[in-house]
């Protein structure tokens, strides 16, 4: 089957346990938005209980290159305030 026939590409984020964030964990092709998720529970439920998976078609996402690493981030990078080095975590916090 080549990869036309396979129907478009889903990228999968899963929930663990509530209050927790969804974390991408892999790629099904599926040709609707329903059959992904089937797909998605398929491969990636079988793992451990899961409490949420959502699946996004790849073709939506849109992403930073390599090439970008100067010249976008550069902004960010200019206002030291944003480190996180001039915070500290109070005792007693976790998982932040």
């Amino acid at each position: 089957m080549s990869g036309k026939d396979e129907g478009p590409l889903w990228e999968v984020f899963v929930q663990e346990k509530s209050g927790a964030p969804h974390e991408h964990v892999g790629s099904v092709h599926a040709a609707d938005e329903e059959l992904a998720l089937q797909g998605a529970r398929d491969v990636f439920a079988r793992r451990g209980r899961l409490l949420s998976i959502w699946v996004v078609p790849a073709s939506s996402i849109t992403a930073t290159t390599p090439t970008d690493d100067g010249p976008f981030f550069e902004p960010g990078n200019e206002k030291i305030y944003r480190h996180p080095q001039f915070y500290s975590v109070p005792r007693g916090v976790r998982d932040i």
